[in-house]
């Protein structure tokens, strides 16, 4: 059991205590949080405080029930005053009750400082000397001291609002906590708007180019939990559009990178790091805990499993794909019944037949503007702000600077209600169209034709090793005129076997059924004759 609420008139201490008792129990553990007649040298009257209730509320209730599941107490209560308060009034009074002290005691000061960090409300101390000020309660649990059992008050605890006071002498001392006040100054964020991104939780899938400018900004903006999901390490070819991390982080894994630089920039906030890729099996747990994703990923399959994810759990999700100086971004909101992906593409593409950033290349601020981009309209979202994009595709060339929006119509199907459309059928396990050669002439005396699919340019800085390699680069080979037998037995060939292999994936389609792909590719290739 627990509970969280809000009260206007005195608490009474002992009613309290009498709703946590419990046979089962053998320990209780108490804070109780009073008004102090001081703060940073100025003598206080009276306090108000005020609170944004239906968020607080909701967030007190999530604080006290994570309490309970990670401690393992039977019964957790928080009541905390709002309104005008005198001196040694109790503005805040925790309870926990449990079979063992021990967890009574470390679920008690978990609440207590949660609820500081994380619960928007707000105090006004009324001086002696006529001044007042609205002050926010994040992190001002960090000095209140750890709960003891039975009834320990600590009456110059003040509700735990200790501010550190920097004297006139150290104006550079570093600041404790993150200074909202720019964003906040907005008619439109304010501290209501500030206090429902401290309670958001938005995953961020992908730490690369797209997903460094959406964590630098969100952790910025001050949303309260991020979570990265991300099971790449750092290469140094990444550093160019990736400002977030450093040379001597190569070979470290992102996602602990960035969650160590964002914890950093705002240590206000609570990044979770998730060191994996995304599947199938771990997507439907990874995103239950989240208000909002955002796909930072540079594939096709992945961005098609965020899709269908969201739309089964009725999340919205912010999505972009970027190629060289062009991207896109997609706004999904099955939350609200709008389009999603598969409205538009109902089959995902494959991997491959669309270079990533490392083999058709990119600029650094290309994905910087459309993570920024990403970032932007997760901040609308949470925010509330008008101008979110909606069933509709936002396409721009950064090289023009021309700026496209596309009708995203829901599908036929899906009119009359959520979009359930479903995923396309998987293709056939991918082993079957590749195969491996020790050179391009075994593979020519087993009767395959040799293709190389690269670009012009990747074949003149690269030629095949061999001869009678025809090269037909993947956008040729895959129009309906390419000229090819669909009876002959033709091997693609590419830098690392990807686009080869989803180029033979698609033949296969079309009924060229003798077509595979070299495992691999050139760069296999190479590796193995250098053996």
């Amino acid at each position: 059991m627990h509970s969280f609420r809000f009260a206007t008139t005195k608490l009474d201490t002992a009613a309290e205590r009498q709703r946590l008792e419990d046979p089962a129990c053998g320990g209780y553990a108490s804070f109780e949080g009073w008004v102090r007649d001081h703060n940073e040298g100025q003598a206080v009257r009276h306090l108000e405080y005020e609170a944004f209730e239906a968020l607080a509320i909701k967030e007190g209730e999530r604080i006290l029930g994570e309490a309970v599941a990670r401690f393992g107490v039977e019964h957790a209560a928080c009541v905390h005053r709002i309104g005008d308060l005198q001196l040694g009034e109790l503005a805040v009074w925790v309870g926990v009750s449990a079979r063992h002290r021990q967890e009574a005691f470390l679920a008690c000061r978990y609440i207590i400082d949660e609820v500081k960090h994380r619960v928007p409300i707000w105090k006004k101390e009324h001086y002696l000397s006529g001044d007042s000020g609205w002050v926010n309660c994040e992190r001002c649990a960090a000095a209140a001291q750890a709960p003891a059992a039975g009834h320990r008050h600590e009456p110059h605890a003040a509700h735990g609002h200790h501010h550190h006071h920097e004297p006139a002498h150290a104006p550079h001392q570093a600041r404790t906590h993150s200074d909202y006040s720019r964003q906040q100054a907005l008619k439109e964020v304010g501290a209501a708007g500030q206090a429902k991104l401290r309670a958001a939780r938005v995953l961020v899938i992908g730490a690369g180019g797209l997903g460094v400018p959406v964590l630098a900004y969100l952790a910025g903006a001050g949303v309260g939990r991020i979570g990265i999901v991300d099971g790449d390490t750092l290469e140094a070819s990444n550093l160019h559009r990736q400002p977030l991390y450093s040379l001597e982080s190569v070979g470290e894994p992102k996602a602990q990178l960035a969650a160590a630089r964002l914890r950093a920039l705002n240590p206000d906030i609570d990044v979770q790091v998730y060191g994996l890729r995304l599947s199938a099996a771990n997507a439907p747990e990874l995103i239950a805990g989240w208000d909002l994703l955002i796909d930072c990923t540079d594939n096709f399959s992945t961005k098609f499993l965020i899709n269908d994810a969201c739309v089964a759990a009725r999340k919205p999700a912010i999505l972009s794909s970027i190629y060289q100086y062009e991207g896109q971004l997609q706004v999904i909101r099955p939350d609200i019944q709008g389009a999603c992906l598969r409205c538009i593409w109902p089959q995902a593409t494959r991997d491959g037949l669309v270079g990533n950033c490392a083999e058709a290349g990119v600029l650094g601020p290309v994905p910087g503007v459309f993570g920024a981009l990403q970032a932007l309209e997760a901040l609308k979202i949470l925010l509330g702000l008008p101008g979110q994009l909606g069933d509709e595709l936002l396409v721009m060339d950064l090289l023009s600077l021309q700026v496209s929006r596309m009708k995203a119509r829901r599908a036929q199907e899906c009119a009359a209600g959520p979009c359930v459309r479903l995923p396309a059928a998987a293709a056939g396990p991918s082993a079957s169209l590749e195969r491996r050669f020790d050179s391009l002439a075994q593979a020519q005396a087993a009767g395959f034709t040799v293709l190389d699919i690269r670009e012009p340019q990747e074949a003149a800085e690269e030629g095949l090793p061999g001869s009678g390699v025809r090269l037909l680069p993947l956008q040729q080979l895959l129009r309906a005129d390419n000229g090819l037998d669909p009876a002959a037995h033709y091997l693609l060939v590419c830098a690392s076997g990807r686009r080869s292999l989803a180029a033979a994936h698609t033949l296969h389609d079309r009924g060229f059924s003798q077509v595979v792909s070299l495992s691999g590719g050139l760069s296999g290739l190479l590796a193995h004759q250098a053996l």
